[in-house]
């Protein structure tokens, strides 16, 4: 069972809402601007890599699969 959940455009949309660009990111997670859209498009992403992610964006992407783990089991 996949979840609704589309992880690169949660990136993407937290990303805005903190005004932060493209560039920045890529610098912090050390990769190149390519790399940051490949994370966009991606509809599941390894853990490490959303760990590291939360970490640079100060953000709890973990929640968003924690939330339908909840709804399911309810």
């Amino acid at each position: 069972m996949r979840s609704g959940i589309h992880i690169g455009l949660i990136i993407k949309e937290e990303l805005r809402k903190q005004n932060k660009t493209n560039q920045w990111f890529a610098e912090r997670l050390c990769v190149n601007i390519r790399t940051v859209n490949k994370i966009f498009l991606k509809e599941i992403i390894d853990t490490e890599q959303l760990f590291q992610i939360s970490l640079i964006l100060k953000t709890d992407l973990f929640q968003f699969y924690s939330k339908e783990l909840k709804d399911i089991s309810e």
